[in-house]
Parts: C-alpha cells; sequence; structure tokens
C-alpha cells in the first residue's frame, strides 16, 4: 500500500522529505519528474500527493489538476519557494488541499501529510490502496437546520456548494460579504463539515477588541507580562488547536499584528506575550470582513503578503436583496422559533408581507429581518403577520423609495441599441479590445439590474462566481 507520493526534482531535498516522512511511519514513493510521478500515481493511486510546483517537465499547476480529475479525493499538498505564494494559492484554487512554503521544518511537513492521510480516509471512506470502484466524487451540501445557513436561491445554493467543496480542504477561506449576511454562519459550517468537527470552532472579532490587546487575545500571555496580566491567558489561537479560528473582521487587524499572524501562518506555531518558548499548534484558519480587502491592501492599511496567504479560497455571501424568495423562507424559520420562544400563536405571513419583504432593500441583511421579526413577535400575536404589524421604520423605506421612483428620469429601454452620430449602433464600442467590451458589457449590464450580480449573471448567461472573480481580476488591475 502506498498512502503518499512525493514529487520533487531536487535529489538532496526528495531524501530528507522522503527520509521524514517514512520515520513518521507513511509508505511513500518517490518521483524527480512529472512523467514519472504520473506513471507512479496511476500504477499506486495514493491518497495523498506532495508535490513541487517547480518540476523540470512539466507546470506543476496542470499536473495537480490531472491528479485531481483523476480522482477527485487526492489530497495535493503543494511546496513552494516564499516568493511564489500565489501560484501556491492558485494550486489551491485548483483543489490542492494545502500548501508548505520553504523553509519548513521537519512538524510541520509531518502535521500536513498525516492530517491529509487521516482526512482522505475520513472523506473517501476508502482504504489507501490501489484498484476499487471510484466512490461518488461530489460534495454534500451542509444541512440547513444544522448550520442556520437557509436559502434555496441560485447565489445561496452555490455558496453551499463551496463550502461541501472546500470543508475538506486545511486551505484558508476568506469569507466577504456585507455586514449581516451571515459570515459567522459559514465559517461555522465550514467547521462542522470538516475532518475537524470535533473539535474547538473559535470565533474572534478583531474589531471588537481593542488594538493594545488583540495580540494577547488571539496569541495569549503569561501573568505579570503586562500590568492587568493576573493569570496565564491561552489566547484564541491555543484554544482553537485541533479545530478552527475564525478570525472576524480581519482588516480591522493592527499591521504589527498582522506580521505576527503572518509568521503564525507560516510556522503553525505561538508565542504568548511574555513567553520566551514558541508552542506548536494545530490550526485552521477562517476569516471574513465587510470591506474590499484587496482596497485595504491599496490603501496600505492590510499587508500585501497577509492577504495572498489568507485569500486562498475567496467565499462570497450575497446580500439578501440578490438572493430572490430566500427572504421569506428565512422570515418563515425566523417567525416559528421566534414565535415559539415568546409564546405566541403565529402560523405564517400575509401575502403582503412576504410581497413587501422581497421588495425590500434590507440594508442591514439577515440581521435586520430577524430583527423585524423578533419585533413583531415581542408586540404582536398571530396566526398571521400583517403589514400593520411591522415597524413603522419598514413603512418608511416603502415611501422613500416610491418617492425616490418617481422622481428618476424615465430609463432608455433596455432593447434599445445606443448609436453615434453617424447613426452607427457598435459606434461607442469601435476603438475598444474584446476584454473592455466584455467588462463594459457585464459592468452595465449589473447596473440595469440595479447592482444584482445573480441577476446580471442569468441575463449574461454566466455563473455569478464568473463575474465575482472576473470583477476581482479588474480591481486588482
Amino acid at each position: 500500500m502506498t498512502a503518499v507520493l512525493l514529487i520533487e526534482d531536487v535529489p538532496s531535498m526528495q531524501l530528507v522529505y522522503e527520509s521524514v516522512l517514512k520515520s513518521a511511519g507513511h509508505e511513500v514513493a518517490a518521483a524527480s519528474t512529472a512523467a514519472d510521478g504520473l506513471r507512479l500515481f496511476r500504477t499506486h493511486r495514493p491518497g495523498v500527493v506532495l508535490v513541487d510546483l517547480m518540476l523540470p517537465d512539466r507546470d506543476g499547476l496542470e499536473l495537480i489538476e490531472e491528479f485531481i480529475a483523476a480522482d477527485p479525493f487526492t489530497h495535493v499538498i503543494v511546496i513552494t519557494a516564499n516568493g511564489s505564494i500565489n501560484r501556491a494559492v492558485e494550486a489551491m484554487r485548483a483543489g490542492a488541499w494545502e500548501f508548505l512554503v520553504k523553509p519548513f521544518d521537519e512538524a510541520r511537513l509531518i502535521d500536513a501529510v498525516s492530517g491529509a492521510v487521516a482526512d482522505h480516509a475520513r472523506a473517501s471512506g476508502r482504504p489507501l490502496s490501489p484498484g476499487g470502484p471510484m466512490p461518488d466524487p461530489s460534495p454534500p451540501l451542509p444541512e440547513p437546520e444544522k448550520t442556520g445557513l437557509i436559502g434555496t436561491s441560485p447565489a445561496m445554493r452555490e455558496v453551499m456548494h463551496k463550502i461541501g467543496s472546500v470543508s475538506r480542504s486545511m486551505a484558508t477561506v476568506f469569507i466577504s460579504g456585507e455586514s449581516g449576511t451571515g459570515k459567522e454562519l459559514c465559517a461555522k459550517a465550514l467547521h462542522d463539515m470538516s475532518s475537524r468537527a470535533n473539535g474547538p470552532f473559535i470565533a474572534l472579532n478583531c474589531g471588537a477588541i481593542p488594538g493594545d490587546l488583540l495580540e494577547s487575545e488571539v496569541f495569549g500571555h503569561l501573568k505579570g507580562s503586562f500590568t492587568g496580566a493576573l493569570a496565564d491567558k491561552p489566547g484564541a489561537a491555543a484554544a482553537a488547536d485541533g479545530g478552527t479560528l475564525f478570525l472576524d473582521e480581519i482588516c480591522e487587524m493592527d499591521l504589527g499584528l498582522q506580521t505576527k499572524l503572518l509568521r503564525f501562518l507560516q510556522t503553525s506555531t505561538i508565542q504568548p506575550v511574555g513567553s520566551t518558548k514558541p508552542r506548536k499548534v494545530s490550526v485552521r484558519i477562517l476569516c471574513a470582513t465587510n470591506r474590499d480587502p484587496l482596497a485595504e491592501v491599496k490603501a496600505g492599511r492590510f499587508r500585501e503578503d497577509l492577504y495572498y496567504r489568507l485569500h486562498v479560497v475567496p467565499l462570497h455571501l450575497p446580500p439578501l436583496r440578490e438572493r430572490g424568495r430566500d427572504v421569506v423562507e428565512i422570515a418563515r424559520h425566523a417567525l416559528a422559533e421566534f414565535s415559539a420562544e415568546e409564546g405566541k400563536s403565529f402560523t405564517h405571513l400575509s401575502p403582503e408581507v412576504e410581497d413587501l419583504f422581497c421588495a425590500l432593500n434590507w440594508p442591514g441583511n439577515v440581521r435586520q429581518l430577524l430583527n423585524v421579526l423578533r419585533n413583531v413577535a415581542v408586540l404582536h400575536d398571530g396566526p398571521e403577520v400583517t403589514l400593520p404589524m411591522l415597524p413603522m421604520e419598514l413603512h418608511h423605506e416603502v415611501e422613500a423609495r416610491a418617492e425616490a421612483a418617481r422622481a428618476q428620469p424615465s430609463a432608455p429601454s433596455p432593447t434599445s441599441t445606443p448609436s453615434d452620430a453617424s447613426g452607427n449602433s457598435l459606434g461607442p464600442l469601435l476603438g475598444l479590445s474584446m476584454a473592455e467590451i466584455e467588462r463594459l458589457v457585464i459592468e452595465e449590464t449589473i447596473a440595469h439590474h440595479g447592482g444584482s450580480v445573480p441577476k446580471a449573471a442569468r441575463s449574461l448567461q454566466l455563473s455569478p462566481s464568473t463575474i465575482y472573480r472576473k470583477r476581482e481580476t479588474w480591481e486588482r488591475d
């Protein structure tokens, strides 16, 4: 039985890695080229592949994609130099399980490979041996009752599928989205579906802790290390050992602490304030922000190297206004829960209330919706939620939107084609490159649909994730 395939073209490093892994009890097959590695992969079908991205005969990214296409349960661990982290990030997005940045120590190598071997056995449900039928590679969807993620809209189904896909990996997931969209629930779902589900899930809001206390909150401190340190404190990273650490509002973190977080990500060691000895921990990092992280990098408020180390698998949570009838599903679920808690008899929403909920903008997203339903359950009783029961501010918002619509000049027909003075309908597009035309069409379509990416995607017959990726690329450029 071959559990691990090692592909490393530098003989001395291949020998070192192989020796370390065998001493840790792993069965290892080694190759020096992509061609030999692919041949051994097809012969032994290992569950874990350790591959250097810089190979002499083939691009490492293409090789990784071929491994995962042949067996979606393959756990690929990428080895990369410090200056090529962006390549490692590409590999993670292509399906790699983890990456190691040189230089790394023996413990880091053993931890990564042992974790991948154990997770492969759990995820695939089969031993690491050649032969046998291939299991169903499609990841399970999270159960709404267990995660709190409710909704069947295309945008949320895409989120659910991504959670199911990346939960098996050790990859850092960077969750973005407006305030109140459920980023912590998303992080908890990723934890609950991972091999670390039995370990702790520790959430830390970086924006709610004063900057001078944040280091202690993350890495801990020893008694007497500073004024007010009356006892030893383990810190969030140590508390999450064996599980998941969720850093919410990561863009609020002080630049000095960002440097220490980067070192922690690279070495998997923490050093509490006042301690002289580092400590090894095994933690998966998830993070979230309601800001644009790339804009924060450009503004100098977020380290670029930390951004690329964290922004491995981006996961965007759509605002409630882009989720169609999900708002009704969430409202019904919340109404049942709050009605039971408050001892009320509500059973349903009136059709008028459902229509209103679908029409509202919901700037506070799901958090605002829950607040509205809690208000109704506390102040009224059912069985039906009617319009007069809703908070006054919702009615004010409806009136304000109606007034704004009446004041806005009528827009040209979406079917009309812009023309220049000569009558040439392509006039505005002449002189533009195809990439510029593509960007113009996508941005204009999004604007036409009131800023809704899912609606624009349906109109253009694209996946919403394709548009999000393109917009992220445009922002970088």
